[in-house]
């Protein structure tokens, strides 16, 4: 049973550090094997250059895979990442980032998802993830 966006949009407010809550995530749409998040543009996530932080990219990946995971099980559970793999391929510049997380197999105890990381103006691949969770509850 999939939940709504207000339902994921609590999930983040309850669950995730303060931290990951200043990147202002914000769930776009979810699926039975998927959830989107928009990661709003900030200068205060910008390096030196002008482009979005790699450690905020990652850490928006991450945070999908645990709205992706929440989704296909129909409520949130206890996980954590056991791996992440982030590949770079451009920079983003002054436009949002929409953080597509698609699970590739959702076990009992594990989840594995692939992530795609475009810049939502161009629509341009910003990065690629790799997430493997352990599910604890």
């Amino acid at each position: 049973m999939t939940m709504t966006p207000a339902e994921a949009d609590k999930i983040l407010s309850d669950r995730f550090a303060p931290w990951v809550l200043d990147l202002a995530l914000s769930v776009e749409s979810l699926g039975e094997d998927r959830a989107v998040l928009r990661l709003p543009w900030s200068d205060r996530l910008a390096r030196d250059g002008g482009g979005l932080s790699g450690q905020a990219l990652m850490a928006a990946a991450d945070t999908a895979t645990v709205i992706a995971v929440s989704a296909a099980r129909g409520a949130f559970v206890p996980m954590t990442t056991v791996q992440q793999s982030t590949s770079f391929q451009r920079a983003v510049t002054g436009s949002d980032v929409l953080i597509e997380a698609v699970l590739t197999k959702l076990g009992r105890r594990t989840a594995f998802a692939d992530i795609a990381l475009s810049d939502a103006g161009s629509g341009a691949l910003a990065a690629r993830a790799s997430t493997v969770y352990a599910i604890l509850g």
